[in-house]
């Protein structure tokens, strides 16, 4: 690209937000220009407002910049913004920018069931991303949006893909062990999770569950039609900092020997359109051969956090196979994810005009 695009982070004080900063810095497509906050902290530097949580330093030009309030009018007009912010929030907020004309690549589930409102994983189903302009004529607006998904699903997803690529879906179950980093900053209290497994988050099993079945399914043209497979989902908060863990056991529609489908995985391609993306995983998954691995420790920033890790893959009596996903939550499954999405727009000259 001849200039950067510039582009605003919403929520950019939050643990999400500063993943934006981080991954942003430096980035050869995207320059940040407009970082918002809260009332409370909106009219300060960022490096007065945020506490900085992540490892490594906070970038020089964020620290700088005044935080503004969450607003098109206070963001200016500007092509792109990363949306941080909490889904309660996103409901109203998103909507807004869309129609002052910005694409918003948004972390919320607020828009995900929306049907003509993508949830996109580039090196899975960047196809999707055609909806956009039904999306903008149906609503009225010259912005659009568009999502990631529940980090959890996101890895699920990716090693899904490949097998259903090769081999068809018939049902899956799957049981996740989710990072502390993904219920936010301060998450969850250390008295709860010392010591401890939580087996309940809000919400979260039914985002597995039905996620999967819509990034997974077709766009015909006219809209996204949700896959036919069935998933079901246990999810867990585990005292891990980052990183997502899944145990599933899948049905194929073609029988498939776990030899197969480590080569089904480790073949994997993404489409056309999301090859050569500055946030594409290289590689998209990566498969580890030990019986103990993968573990997000010592795999969570694979691909710089943003490769599918699968091992474990073995018979399963009840279905046909059974497998270990990690996937780096706040990265791929989160800010990561929402980047990478922008490069999509940016390369399908979806962005607005």
């Amino acid at each position: 690209m001849m200039s950067k695009i510039p582009v605003a982070v919403l929520a950019a004080t939050g643990s999400v937000g500063q993943r934006f900063v981080q991954l942003l810095d430096n980035h050869p497509w995207f320059e940040v220009v407009v970082l918002t906050g809260s009332d409370r902290t909106a009219g300060q530097t960022y490096g007065q407002s945020c506490h900085w949580i992540l490892p490594g330093p906070m970038p020089e030009w964020a620290a700088g910049l005044e935080v503004k309030p969450s607003e098109p009018g206070a963001v200016g007009n500007l092509p792109l913004v990363f949306s941080g912010l909490p889904a309660s929030i996103a409901r109203e907020v998103e909507p807004q920018f869309a129609q002052a004309g910005a694409a918003v690549c948004s972390n919320a589930s607020a828009y995900r069931r929306d049907p003509d409102v993508p949830i996109l994983l580039p090196e899975v189903n960047a196809d999707h991303a055609g909806i956009i302009p039904l999306q903008r004529q149906r609503r009225g607006w010259t912005g659009c949006i568009v999502t990631n998904p529940n980090c959890t699903s996101t890895g699920l997803t990716v090693a899904l893909k490949a097998l259903q690529a090769r081999f068809g879906l018939r049902k899956v179950f799957a049981v996740s062990l989710q990072a502390l980093s993904g219920a936010g900053y301060p998450g969850v209290a250390s008295l709860d999770i010392i010591d401890n497994v939580i087996p309940y988050i809000g919400d979260e099993e039914d985002k597995i569950e039905w996620e999967t079945r819509k990034m997974l399914g077709k766009f015909n043209g006219a809209q996204l039609e949700l896959a036919s497979f069935t998933v079901s989902a246990h999810a867990n908060r585990v005292a891990v900092s980052d990183g997502h863990t899944i145990c599933c056991s899948v049905e194929l529609e073609e029988k498939a020997s776990p030899e197969e489908a480590q080569s089904a995985l480790q073949d994997y391609q993404p489409p056309q359109l999301a090859r050569g993306l500055p946030s594409t995983p290289q590689p998209v998954i990566e498969i580890r051969s030990e019986p103990d691995r993968p573990q997000p420790r010592l795999d969570r920033n694979t691909g710089k956090g943003m490769t599918t890790v699968v091992g474990r893959l073995r018979p399963d009596p009840l279905f046909d196979l059974k497998m270990v996903v990690l996937s780096h939550n706040t990265i791929r499954g989160a800010a990561g994810g929402a980047i990478y999405n922008g490069e999509l727009l940016a390369a399908m000259e979806l962005l607005p005009k």
